[in-house]
């Protein structure tokens, strides 16, 4: 029988197990990376020292972090990168390269992967897919729908920009999909749906961590960090009819940046992202930089429906999910590839 971490009032939620569900329902304990040095930085340091905590999030400190896990020498030496890639059972066979070039940790960071194989797209043009290998949380901001969050992961204005009153209004009472982005895992994003590209900005910020013990202790983490914002009009010839679609693609620490590479075809002539192009479903969008991060997939009210283990494995009361036990509420994530059917379209028209 699985063994789920008892949780003891007034015991520290770093010193509990993280759990996910596989797409096959089996309960995971989470090998959370940098848990140790995260726990230093969210307690004490943040409780005691403001003005410190407020440089480790910044820009520099996430830089040069970033710097000596995946570029200097030294960096190569600690990580290890057989090691690393034993532990976190990364799966060369995927890979799009050669294994011999993985030679430095910010090449595994960064590979790719012969997606067009090994996550095969589904046939059904009314499904919604997966945006990255990543541990997935759906919600709602409809206060009348059994999936509502309200402000757990982020402000849904300051999410979108305090500046787009347009977008707001748009994707008020909306649903949305939170994608949490692992170290180990395939770090590019794959465009969710078919659209054109309708407005695509930028907001900066920090650079909070996605641990998940991280995200409970900072509240709000993800409308604070640094973002791009992609906002796709779906509702076009060959788009996948569900509306309007904000795509929001988060940085954290040691991701200074979100690459821009959008191809048609495998990861040939990569484009960045400007309004007016259009976006084919399960196509490579983007790249972040090594370490982890988060994707935010906003969806106008009653566009889309989400896949029932989604909807089922978010209440599940067997499994320890720090965020659950943080907010107070059943908050489990489901471990889901990229490319693979996340939600149907509901109804029909654009």
């Amino acid at each position: 029988m699985q063994n789920i971490t008892t949780f003891e009032a007034g015991s520290s939620r770093w010193e509990q197990a993280h759990q996910y569900v596989g797409r096959d329902g089996k309960i995971v304990t989470e090998q959370l990376f940098g848990d140790r040095l995260l726990h230093l930085l969210y307690s004490p340091v943040r409780e005691h020292a403001a003005p410190l905590f407020n440089a480790l999030t910044g820009a520099r400190f996430s830089k040069l972090v970033a710097y000596l896990n995946f570029d200097a020498a030294l960096g190569a030496r600690l990580t290890g990168q057989q090691r690393f890639l034993q532990r976190c059972g990364v799966d060369l066979d995927e890979c799009f390269d050669s294994p011999q070039s993985l030679d430095t940790p910010r090449k595994i960071f960064e590979r790719r992967i012969r997606y067009w194989q090994c996550r095969p797209m589904p046939a059904d043009p009314a499904t919604v897919v997966s945006p990255a290998d990543a541990r997935l949380l759906i919600g709602s901001f409809d206060s009348t729908s059994m999936l509502f969050i309200k402000e757990k992961f982020f402000d849904f204005e300051e999410l979108i920009g305090r500046n787009r009153r347009a977008w707001q209004s748009v994707f008020r009472g909306g649903d949305f999909v939170i994608a949490r982005l692992t170290p180990e895992r395939y770090h590019y994003n794959h465009s969710p749906v078919s659209g054109v590209v309708v407005d695509f900005y930028e907001i900066h910020g920090r650079y909070h961590a996605c641990n998940p013990g991280a995200v409970v202790e900072a509240v709000t983490p993800y409308s604070k960090n640094k973002r791009v914002v992609t906002i796709l009009q779906t509702g076009v010839e060959g788009g996948s009819q569900v509306g309007l679609v904000a795509f929001i693609e988060i940085v954290a620490l040691m991701i200074g940046a979100v690459e821009q590479c959008y191809s048609d075809r495998r990861y040939d002539a990569p484009q960045a992202i400007a309004p007016g192009m259009f976006l084919r479903k399960g196509q490579p969008k983007s790249r972040y930089r090594p370490g982890s991060s988060t994707d935010v997939v906003i969806f106008q009210s009653g566009r889309v429906e989400f896949s029932d283990d989604l909807a089922r494995n978010r209440f599940r009361a067997d499994v320890a999910s720090r965020l659950g036990r943080g907010f107070g509420i059943p908050l489990v994530e489901t471990d889901v590839q990229v490319r693979s059917p996340i939600g149907k379209r509901r109804g029909g028209g654009g």
